[in-house]
């Protein structure tokens, strides 16, 4: 089987909840891409030399939210890749705008109940340290989907699709975009 070659206009920016697969799909999504994957929250990190956690402690969520824009911005000026987005990134004005200046937004929409399935045994969500963290999960989606539908194109998520069968589906949807995505 020949794989089909092809050519990304613009970074595909990968929004959504926290268990959506921004990372695992985004990653999966550039392999079949051909391009680089990066992580917003890791350039951010990277950046500042220090983690997220303690960026929020010492300087305050607009601080961050102030380097998060900037770091998406250059990203989005670097060459076409996937980017992995933080779950609150897509919230910002600012940042809907440049992304979509620049960028494609692609909202990995997936039902509350698969998200708590797949991120309630994981210690790494800060904004889950909470009494009741599938209320809390439950609540986030209810007041972040408005801000996601917001995105250029949507593909759902299933229990049953791989990792892969997510990236496919991204690139089916890209296809439909011949500004971002062409068979080259």
């Amino acid at each position: 089987m020949v794989k089909k070659m092809y050519v990304l206009n613009k970074t595909v920016a990968m929004v959504g909840m926290m268990g959506a697969g921004k990372t695992a799909v985004g990653t999966a999504l550039a392999r079949l891409l051909k391009v680089p994957f990066l992580d917003s929250d890791e350039e951010i990190v990277k950046a500042a030399h220090r983690p997220i956690a303690e960026i929020f402690e010492r300087d305050g969520e607009a601080f961050f939210r102030d380097r998060e824009y900037e770091v998406i911005g250059r990203l989005l000026r670097g060459a076409p890749c996937v980017l992995s987005t933080g779950g609150g990134a897509f919230l910002s004005e600012r940042n809907r705008e440049q992304i979509g200046r620049a960028g494609i937004s692609v909202w990995l929409r997936a039902a509350p109940d698969l998200l708590w399935q797949r991120v309630r045994h994981k210690t790494t969500r800060p904004l889950l340290r909470t009494a009741n963290p599938r209320q809390t999960l439950m609540d986030l989606c209810r007041t972040r989907e408005p801000f996601y539908a917001m995105a250029d194109l949507v593909v759902d998520s299933a229990a049953e699709y791989s990792v892969e069968d997510m990236a496919v589906r991204v690139v089916s949807a890209l296809k439909t975009r011949p500004d971002v995505l062409q068979e080259g």
